[in-house]
């Protein structure tokens, strides 16, 4: 985390991720991080190709930070990155954006997209989601195999809109200009609720 202070969060969370962080994605790459400290502070060699948790990857091809006019201080930005990558539910994700908002304001566009950003996540992994690509003209929806949703919902979604494809067996493609980030999200948040709820694990849609 400190590194991305260094380089400038905008860098790291947008288009311009180099390094590891570019092949394995943000919030993964910081899961294999924390999981071989936590492998070394136990005298344990951490496994770096054992596979974790199906996490997801969300990219809204817009900046997600919290710019430093707005919240000044380095530490406080890294804790609620912090807490904000580890949250698992919607309300946690609203608890903090409440307290994020009670200290420092009215959040501008780069805060509300990180707060988009860990929502979608949250409301995304039940569904066994593994990455969206959310660019103004298209985005796109992969999903891990055999994901927890009913097939013919699918099936339906494809039917009653043009828009969106199946593009291979594990992705959903939706055409549509939507030039700001916020209506990136809302769309791929309104395809999943109009999915059903997951057949395993359940995440309320806000």
């Amino acid at each position: 985390m400190h590194d991305l202070e260094i380089r400038g969060a905008g860098e790291v969370l947008g288009e311009n991720q180099s390094g590891n962080m570019l092949e394995v994605g943000f919030q993964l790459y910081n899961e294999m991080l924390a999981e071989a400290v936590r492998c070394l502070k136990a005298g344990i060699e951490p496994d770096l190709l054992s596979p974790l948790n199906v996490t997801t990857d969300i990219n809204l091809h817009a900046p997600a930070l919290l710019p430093d006019d707005y919240c000044g201080d380095v530490h406080l930005r890294l804790s609620f990155y912090k807490k904000l990558a580890t949250a698992k539910t919607t309300d946690q994700v609203d608890t903090l954006l409440e307290e994020i908002v009670d200290r420092f304001g009215k959040l501008p566009p780069q805060a509300q997209t990180l707060i988009d950003v860990h929502r979608l996540r949250v409301i995304a992994k039940p569904y066994g989601v593994v990455k969206v690509d959310a660019a103004p003209g298209v985005i796109t929806i992969t999903f891990m195999k055999n994901p927890p949703i009913d097939p013919m919902k699918i099936i339906a979604l494809i039917q009653k809109h043009k828009n969106i494809k199946l593009a291979g067996n594990e992705k959903l493609r939706i055409e549509r200009e939507l030039p700001e980030a916020k209506d990136r999200a809302q769309m791929v948040r309104d395809v999943l609720k109009s999915l059903g709820q997951p057949m395993v694990a359940t995440t309320a849609i806000q």
